[in-house]
């Protein structure tokens, strides 16, 4: 289970705020390219799971995961994930041909496989898309905390958002929010996974 405290700012100006209030603490940042794997009758989107190919960017590195039964309430997001590192050469070939995903000798495709009956000749995978999503990680290192501040370029739109995974949500929670009270940053509970902001077409969910 993978718990995040997710913080939703409302613009571009607010972003770039928190950037530079954040700078010193920045370790690195990562492009990421994602992009969702599905049958054509959306078996798995029907399901609440959701797979996804990222792939990064300088890195050239790429993960396949299977996330599922995602739930948020009040900026706190917990969601069942796998994940495994996949050959990025692999990921790309699999974007344009996605039914190349389903021989993919691979725990997690297997699993699509047998739970939900989706990536063989019957249900062979089709590519939905996907979005493109800047991340800058920074250190909190008193708090012993990491933070990811994401810009996310759909092609609808671009959405702000700044997250944390950890096993302590309620501290955590209170200690992003005074973070973004210090730094003058305005935010809102996030309300949705992106995801399910891409499925929709929208950048946030109400």
């Amino acid at each position: 289970m993978e718990v995040e405290i997710k913080l939703r700012l409302p613009d571009a100006a607010a972003h770039r705020r928190l950037s530079s209030f954040l700078a010193p603490r920045l370790r690195r940042t990562h492009a990421q390219r994602n992009l969702f794997f599905d049958s054509a009758a959306r078996t798995l989107a029907a399901a609440t799971a959701a797979l996804r190919v990222r792939l990064y960017g300088p890195d050239d590195r790429a993960v396949l995961a299977l996330k599922r039964r995602p739930r948020i309430d009040a900026g706190v997001s917990r969601v069942e994930e796998v994940e495994e590192p996949l050959d990025p050469a692999l990921a790309l070939a699999c974007a344009g041909d996605p039914a190349r995903l389903g021989g993919v000798d691979s725990p997690i495709v297997r699993l699509v496989a047998a739970e939900y009956g989706v990536g063989g000749h019957a249900a062979p995978f089709v590519c939905l898309g996907g979005f493109r999503n800047t991340r800058a990680v920074y250190e909190l290192q008193d708090e012993g905390l990491v933070l990811e501040l994401d810009e996310t370029r759909f092609d609808f739109g671009t959405s702000y958002e700044l997250e944390c995974e950890t096993a302590d949500p309620d501290r955590v929670k209170e200690v992003l929010e005074r973070l973004l009270t210090v730094a003058g940053v305005p935010y809102e509970y996030s309300r949705s996974n992106k995801f399910a902001c891409f499925m929709a077409g929208k950048c946030f969910l109400e």
